[in-house]
């Protein structure tokens, strides 16, 4: 993993700041992005091994926001957190959705990916962040990515698109439109506002196109690990002979 570096980008007029090499060394990857006083740190974590016979690409993905991000404390009896709410299993469906196809087929190794909200400004949402540190996150890493992607968000205010609109300006938009999307392709578009025309919907996926590039571009230039991995034989190799009770059970003539 890089030490110690960082670089900036500006979507929207506003800067977007990645980070790596300062905190969670012992991860894989880990990545801070911060836009305004909004920060979010993703860090990766990657089995060196695969598990023979499995047949699944064991992915984890876990977002959460912290009551702290916000400067709140829980109150009553119970002072932890409690279970994830809608809105963080919401974001970690986001934040895999995008990511999972683009690993290639036949990996097997154990993945976890978690992203942090740090800090929340009220203004700028943290899950477009923890889309775009997950994908910076993964390729500092040096797992096989097919990667990186960028994540943008696009509202519609008074007539006109706005890509990664403030808080006080998405209140009033009549379009939240998240778009991740790689150099080549979308991966995903997801849209939570009201309905939106046919036509209005296409033009704010294709808005995302001239900024993606820009979210794209941070993430390459930093040193890359190296990663040896293998087919496993879950994907065409020899099954390993079932050890299981019945089986056993059978030989013995139980």
């Amino acid at each position: 993993m890089a030490l110690g570096q960082s670089t900036q980008i500006e979507i929207g007029g506003r800067r977007l700041t990645f980070e790596t090499g300062r905190v969670a060394k012992q991860a894989d990857g880990a990545v801070t992005v911060r836009l305004g006083d909004t920060v979010v740190l993703a860090t990766v974590v990657a089995s060196k091994a695969a598990v023979e016979g499995q047949d699944f690409f064991p992915l984890t993905v876990d977002y959460r926001e912290r009551a702290y991000a916000g400067g709140r404390i829980p109150g009553g009896f119970f002072k932890r957190e409690g279970r994830p709410v809608e809105k963080e299993i919401l974001t970690s469906r986001l934040i895999d959705r995008p990511l999972r196809p683009l690993f290639p087929k036949g990996f097997r190794y154990e993945i976890q990916l978690i992203a942090l909200a740090l800090s929340a400004d009220g203004e700028n949402d943290p899950d477009i962040l923890a889309m775009n540190a997950a994908s910076a996150a993964v390729l500092v890493a040096g797992l096989p990515f097919l990667g990186p992607f960028g994540a943008v968000r696009v509202g519609r205010i008074d007539g006109r698109l706005v890509v990664n609109p403030p808080g006080r300006e998405l209140g009033r938009s009549s379009l939240d439109l998240v778009v991740a999307a790689t150099e080549d392709s979308v991966m995903i578009a997801s849209s939570r506002r009201r309905f939106a025309p046919r036509r209005r919907a296409a033009s704010a996926r294709r808005s995302p196109s001239r900024t993606r590039s820009s979210v794209d571009g941070p993430s390459p230039r930093w040193p890359r690990t190296s990663w040896r991995w293998s087919i496993p034989t879950a994907c065409g190799g020899p099954r390993p002979r079932s050890t299981s009770t019945r089986s056993r059970s059978t030989r013995s003539g139980r």
